[in-house]
């Protein structure tokens, strides 16, 4: 009896497995605001540089006062006329600005007066969160395979709440960069770690649709929550302090969440993974055997106990690198992650321009989520990982190059149709990074999943350095962006198409079922799935897995006689 099956006769899309996503909606809220504080902290509303003659005017005739100059924000004038329309030029830096607050909130930019020659550092500070979040993907996934997914994603979240709470007292560059780079250590972390551990607990068909449609539902509550939080409280530091208590929360999953049984198996603690299974099937009230226990008992030590052994022993964060066709694998899932993150990136963060404010701009790209995670979900589930990601990689090359070749047409373009193509996008790049996330982290054996997962994160992450240099080409030739994006989906969805489909399929937990997974399946199989239903391969593959559990029974039966 494996682990698919054990895990049937304990429930695998029941009470617990209800109770894992709806802590996992909860985490999205939180992950969600903590994530995009960084942008919210930043927000710079129009500005202008402060002059004695300006103070009692109307924010329009200080507009019209300034527009006749090159750089009105940081431009400071030595007279004004009084009827405005004539000003004469300080040979002085400016150092006091007048900002027209964007809902009266007061972001750390207008605070700290970090605008024009010192735009530059909130951008250093941005910079060493992400490189926290390289760092902290790399270390909490090795830790999540060596010390447990639970136990590294609450380390992960405490990270988080100290990097957040430390910002509320950053006064200068360097105190704000390192509280910047302690809280990028959870981004990302703090969500991958539970990803991995609902899919190894919930049914193929409850982990498409209702993981996706939870992830998008409440990653958008968050976002929404984030935008509309700010402008409640009204400052950045009261608002940092309210969005990161939450994470602290986060630690009572120690209680309520139970260990990864899969993980525990190719650790060699049997013992542990049993008494896990055990506590879910009393959650979901289903009587389970001791004979059956005892089945996968024997299951596991025929099977996974030489790889256990050899886990220990091995530690390296290369482990899935040192056979062919796992090899193979892996440089293919990173190569879609450095595709598919500098895009995802480039579209969601690239809202300069469009003539709305940030807070609505933010809430408009919300609320594609719920309707792009269900959606994902459901062609998952209909006609496999492996087409939803091709099809959406190429589908959002489109809605990205048709928004980029719009913006490129000059400054007075209608706003509706940008704002629509830009939202199109977003929803497109939202399901294509969805799916291929999960298509990612299935391919992955289980005793390697954590530090698999964090390396072909940590290698988008890296990657998406390259956003605002792709964004930057545009100032030579201004369909670049939108053509580089068009071409890296297609590479993205090519790179895909080399991959095997996981749908209906027994996740490998070792590496030897890695690099026997998918073996002799052909590159366009999955369009037989379309028409047909399941494919030869899947077929072959679920005949010769019946024909495995029929010679573990009959080994089982003989043992005993």
């Amino acid at each position: 009896m494996d682990f698919e099956e054990i895990l049937a006769k304990c429930g695998n899309s029941s009470r617990y497995q209800f109770l894992l996503l709806s802590l996992y909606g909860f985490l999205m809220v939180v992950i969600s605001m903590h994530y995009f504080s960084q942008n919210v902290i930043s927000f710079v509303p129009d500005h202008w540089c402060y002059h004695e003659q300006l103070a009692n005017r109307s924010f329009a005739d200080i507009q019209a006062i300034y527009s006749q100059f090159e750089r009105p924000a940081c431009t400071r004038l030595l007279s004004i006329d009084p009827d405005g329309r004539n000003a004469t030029l300080s040979p002085e830096r400016c150092n006091r600005w007048i900002y027209k607050y964007d809902f009266g909130y007061k972001s750390m930019n207008t605070e700290l007066n970090w605008v024009c020659d010192e735009a530059y550092k909130p951008r250093v500070g941005q910079s060493l969160f992400f490189v926290g979040s390289v760092c902290g993907t790399l270390v909490f996934g090795l830790l999540g395979d060596r010390i447990g997914r639970i136990k590294a994603l609450i380390l992960a979240n405490w990270c988080g709440f100290l990097g957040d709470f430390s910002t509320i007292f950053a006064e200068s560059l360097t105190s704000f960069s390192l509280s910047r780079f302690v809280s990028g250590l959870a981004a990302d972390a703090n969500s991958y770690l539970m990803y991995i551990l609902i899919l190894e607990y919930v049914s193929p068909s409850l982990r498409n649709v209702g993981l996706n449609t939870v992830l998008g539902s409440f990653y958008c509550l968050g976002l929404i929550g984030a935008s509309w939080l700010a402008v409640w409280v009204g400052h950045w530091r009261i608002f940092l302090a309210c969005s990161s208590l939450p994470l602290l929360l986060v630690t009572l999953f120690y209680f309520l969440v139970q260990e990864s049984a899969q993980w525990l198996v190719t650790r060699n603690d049997i013992d542990g993974a049993i008494t896990r299974l055990q506590r879910v099937a009393k959650i979901n009230r289903r009587e389970v055997s001791d004979d059956d226990f005892k089945a996968f008992r024997g299951y596991c030590e025929r099977h996974y106990q030489k790889e256990a052994q050899a886990a220990k022993s091995q530690t390296k964060l290369l482990d899935m690198l040192k056979t062919p066709r796992m090899r193979s694998t892996a440089f293919k899932l990173l190569m879609i992650f450095i595709i598919i993150t500098p895009c995802y990136n480039t579209i969601a963060r690239n809202v300069e321009g469009l003539g709305i404010s940030p807070f609505i701009m933010f809430s408009l790209n919300a609320l594609t989520l719920p309707p792009s995670g269900y959606l994902q979900g459901l062609l998952q589930d209909r006609i496999g990982r492996k087409a939803t990601a091709v099809s959406w990689m190429a589908i959002t090359g489109l809605f990205a190059a048709g928004a980029g070749l719009v913006i490129s047409l000059g400054r007075n373009q209608n706003v509706l149709l940008l704002v629509g193509l830009t939202l199109a996008a977003r929803f497109g790049v939202s399901i294509a990074d969805g799916a291929s996330s999960q298509f990612s982290t299935e391919l992955i054996p289980t005793c390697v999943r954590g530090r698999g997962v964090a390396v072909v994160h940590v290698a988008g992450f890296a990657a998406s350095f390259l956003s605002p240099y792709i964004l930057h080409l545009g100032t030579y030739f201004r369909p670049a962006p939108s053509i580089i994006l068009g071409l890296l989906f297609l590479a993205g969805a090519y790179v895909c198409l080399l991959l095997p489909e996981t749908r209906n399929r027994k996740l490998p937990m070792s590496l030897a079922e890695g690099e026997e997974f998918g073996k002799g399946e052909r590159m366009f199989d999955f369009l037989r799935n379309l028409r047909k239903g399941e494919s030869q391969e899947v077929e072959t593959g679920v005949e010769m897995a019946a024909k495995a559990k029929e010679e573990d029974t009959l080994m089982t039966k003989t043992a005993q006689q």
